[in-house]
């Protein structure tokens, strides 16, 4: 078979034809229980009713209306997006198409806020070692993973790098004279499942109130009720400036979205910021779904019980091969004493998809509608993988 793609992914030898729930079938007709769900995209899972119906009925009226104009899906669903992040403070949102459109338009804003209140000089954007933020230039610039900047300098200016969980180098680093921004995730996904101290956070969100820099909350991965609150920074009792969704927001349509709170809501002007297929109805009526089912108290109790669940099995086992169990809700880490990509290959090859970040943390982000029994049958197969491997 010809290969018409760039070589950017070390992609595993299986092509999908079909998904129900927490499973899908393969050209041949295997099926694989999903751990993955798309790299937390396909929260609802797979093939959803309310979410198939919802595009289904979107698509036969139109797919897209330019931002000239408005749609009353789009508006529907932006009110009550910025309705569920309310409780942090946000206010009004702009709507685009992915994370890193989401993070490039925070670190517009926080500038342009910047600049306006005291002028040139003072536009530097501090994110924490380990983090993810993107791949396009300005967003890798805001990634803390230098193994991810080989080969793509010279970088956009003005970003700057600091250990997570140290309190003295993040008082050093938010220099009111010359910093914006402060840009973290709540849980850094990509480095492996590592969620921040609550007295950390608390002490950035002190620092940045005092000091006027904007608090920008990267909830692309952590959020949309992933780890069991509708955003993973609610968890710390903190109020953000910013806020930045994707992902499992639309349940596996393309969307993205930056949230601003008061003092950042009308930073942005007619021209300053842009997106074609921002607020594209398929996506508003798609995450209409997910908001509606995700919102629910009952709903996001049980993702917390099923990541018990998840985590209490793995921790029973005693495994020689685990050395560490971290997460919240269903983002789940776990530290082996061993490479991961055998370990994918060997789950793969048993009827299971898993996911790793970095070289020895696997990483689990199962779709929200899991059964406790997926959820046994799917572990059970780990276990005789690790075990094999």
């Amino acid at each position: 078979m010809l290969d018409v793609f760039m070589n950017t992914y070390h992609r595993l030898p299986v092509s999908f034809v079909s998904g129900e729930g927490s499973w899908l079938r393969d050209s041949a007709g295997k099926r694989y229980l999903d751990f993955t769900a798309g790299i937390a995209v396909n929260c609802l899972g797979h093939a959803y009713p309310n979410l198939v119906k919802a595009i289904s009925e979107q698509a036969a009226k139109f797919n897209h209306v330019c931002n000239y104009y408005q749609s009353e899906v789009s508006r529907a669903f932006a009110e009550k997006l910025v309705a569920a992040c309310a409780p942090v403070g946000m206010r009004k949102v702009f709507l685009g198409n992915s994370g890193a459109e989401a993070n490039e338009g925070a670190c517009k804003i926080a500038r342009k806020y910047s600049l306006k209140k005291y002028g040139s000089g003072r536009h530097t954007i501090v994110s924490l070692k380990g983090s993810f933020h993107g791949r396009t230039i300005t967003t890798l610039s805001a990634t803390g993973q230098e193994r991810l900047h080989k080969d793509f300098g010279p970088f956009t200016e003005g970003f700057r790098f600091i250990p997570p969980e140290d309190i003295e180098a993040l008082d050093r680093a938010l220099d009111p004279a010359t910093v914006a921004g402060l840009l973290m995730e709540a849980i850094q996904g990509e480095r492996g499942i590592f969620p921040l101290d609550p007295v950390y956070v608390a002490t950035a969100a002190k620092l940045c109130a005092e000091r006027d820099i904007l608090l920008m909350f990267d909830e692309i991965q952590c959020g949309v009720g992933r780890t069991g609150t509708f955003l993973a920074c609610e968890a710390f009792k903190v109020k953000a400036d910013i806020i930045t969704l994707a992902k499992g927001l639309s349940g596996g349509v393309p969307v993205g979205a930056v949230l601003a709170g008061e003092k950042a809501a009308d930073v942005l002007g007619i021209g300053d910021h842009g997106s074609t297929f921002g607020g594209n109805p398929l996506a508003a009526a798609a995450g209409l779904v997910v908001l509606e089912t995700v919102q629910d108290p009952g709903f996001l109790a049980e993702i917390v019980r099923k990541g018990e669940r998840f985590q209490s099995i793995l921790a029973g086992w005693g495994h020689p091969k685990i050395r560490e169990i971290r997460g919240r809700g269903l983002m789940i880490g776990v530290d082996i004493t061993t490479e991961t990509w055998p370990v994918l290959e060997g789950a793969l090859a048993a009827g299971l998809l898993v996911l790793s970040a970095g070289t020895n943390t696997l990483r689990f982000l199962p779709p929200y509608t899991i059964q406790d029994g997926e959820i046994d049958q799917g572990l059970e197969l780990l276990k005789k993988v690790l075990t094999g491997t």
